[in-house]
């Protein structure tokens, strides 16, 4: 009995090792899906800062009362995360 078992574990063996073994294949490189791609913004504008830079904004130009009596023109929505940026008049 304990010889039928050693054979019949051998045989398993043998039949476990005779098998193909698969070959893992690296994954494809994966494009950018519609949804991952920076969204584009449509419809900006270069103005002139108040600080003598230029800045590209989405967003409409505002006049904001500062003090009273006194308006600050500004765009807003600007590149950088910049909300209000005033502007050189």
């Amino acid at each position: 009995m304990e010889r039928e078992n050693q054979i019949m574990k051998t045989l398993a063996l043998a039949l476990v090792l005779s098998l193909p073994v698969p070959r893992l294949t690296p994954p494809a490189p994966l494009s950018p899906t519609h949804s991952q791609l920076p969204a584009k913004r449509h419809g900006g504008q270069w103005y002139f800062a108040a600080t003598g830079h230029a800045v590209y904004c989405y967003g409409p130009v505002m006049t904001v009362p500062q003090s009273p009596g006194v308006l600050l023109k500004v765009a807003t929505f600007c590149r950088g995360d910049q909300t209000m940026v005033p502007l050189k008049d």
